[in-house]
């Protein structure tokens, strides 16, 4: 879905404490596979996410695995042959997912080659409770022991402003598109503004299917379906909010497993886009000059390293003017925190661009700002962050609090 010329991953990788099993099951018998999951699901400690009808290739297999975050793969041994081979395939990922194996009626041989093979469980028919829960038990205790690892990309950007209007969309949109202009590189832009998205209007998209649809199919997602969801605009897949929708909330686990490769976030720094930017290789605080967004930007940042995060973080300052009310070094003295992009000010190009529902045109001074700071942050890695001085902060201390003492 989502690729370059380097090898590129799924998002995955759950934070929060799971009390079920991810697992799949690969069963040409559907029946079987049928009454594995009522066994399996009936213990309460595992999460069927799909059941494969067929034997997969590798490729299918490993998009599967990556994009369900699975830990434990069932296997059907009726076919001894094809089920060793998923077994190998499973081996040579070396993301230490744990596999059973199961039949309709025990066969000695699949035992002994399975066991070979290194499959720890077996199961068979009727699939007697105390037997799935036994087997469930000791796949949990290895993977307490040796937890399955779920691969990221290190090519996720998230595009955060310090507040409404700084023009994190306009960042966002045109840097992505200048990245998908890069040779054997694919870009997903998602919009993760769900109150106020812009990305649909500012590429006069008319595609309804939005971030909120491809969440809630995720676990179906395939090569057929991704198409419908996305849009194809400016060398990019392009996935928007949708309509205006407060109400509605994401969960955490829905988004890890949803592939992308920029995330332009809303700033409101939800739960949800606290996990993208868990994942990110690159945290983008858009603000500019002004005095309030300043002030919001230095209180994200402060948030950030609270969250460990403050490493990825950079800062690009947009909208300089000529004659700015603070300096770029100014800027980078109050937030404590280098500028490693300036984007000028060209509220005539934007507009043009909006009103045509394109990018900006590339030949343009911003436009080629676009294009070398996509450069930059493909080829270089983030920059450390600056040391703080004190000269110029004082204009942001907080007021002094007043006191009144109390009469005895």
């Amino acid at each position: 879905m989502v690729c370059d010329s380097r090898p590129i991953s799924l998002l995955s990788g759950l934070k929060e404490t799971r009390i079920a099993l991810r697992s799949i099951i690969i069963s040409p018998d559907h029946e079987l596979g049928r009454r594995l999951t009522a066994a399996l699901e009936a213990t309460g400690q595992v999460e069927v996410d799909r059941t494969l009808d067929a034997y997969p290739t590798a490729t299918e297999l490993m998009r599967t695995l990556r994009a369900l975050a699975t830990e434990v793969v069932f296997v059907n041994f009726d076919s001894l042959q094809q089920g060793l081979e998923i077994v190998q395939i499973l081996d040579a990922d070396g993301n230490h997912r744990q596999i059973v194996g199961f039949q309709s009626h025990i066969d000695n041989t699949a035992l002994r080659e399975t066991m070979r093979a290194g499959v720890r469980e077996f199961l068979t028919e009727p699939f007697e409770p105390r037997a799935v829960l036994e087997s469930v038990e000791s796949i949990k205790k290895l993977l307490r022991e040796r937890p399955a690892v779920y691969e990221s990309t290190n090519q996720i950007f998230t595009f955060l402003p310090s507040k409404a209007g700084v023009g994190a969309s306009t960042i966002a949109l045109n840097v992505s598109g200048a990245i998908a202009r890069r040779p054997n590189t694919r870009v997903l832009l998602s919009d993760f503004d769900l109150s106020s998205g812009m990305l649909r209007f500012m590429l006069k998209l008319t595609n309804e299917f939005s971030v909120p649809d491809a969440i809630s199919r995720v676990a179906d997602m395939d090569e057929n379906l991704w198409p419908q969801l996305v849009t194809a605009a400016a060398g990019m897949d392009v996935l928007h909010a949708g309509r205006i929708n407060p109400s509605y909330r994401i969960d955490p686990a829905q988004v890890a497993t949803l592939v992308a490769f920029c995330f332009d976030l809303s700033g409101n720094l939800e739960k949800y886009s606290m996990e993208l930017m868990q994942e990110s290789k690159r945290i983008l605080l858009i603000c500019t000059g002004e005095i309030p967004s300043l002030h919001l930007a230095r209180e994200k940042l402060a948030f950030l390293r609270d969250m460990g995060l403050s490493g990825r973080a950079s800062v690009v300052l947009n909208r300089m003017r000529k004659n700015p009310l603070f300096s770029q070094v100014q800027v980078e003295e109050l937030l404590g925190q280098p500028v490693v992009r300036v984007f000028d000010n060209d509220y005539l190009a934007v507009n043009h661009a909006v009103e045509e529902g394109k990018l900006l045109d590339s030949s343009t001074e911003l436009g080629q700002s676009f294009t070398e700071f996509a450069a930059q942050l493909m080829d270089q890695p983030a920059a450390k962050p600056a040391a703080s001085k004190r000269r110029f902060l004082d204009f942001f201390k907080p007021a002094p609090t007043l006191v009144t003492p109390g009469r005895d």
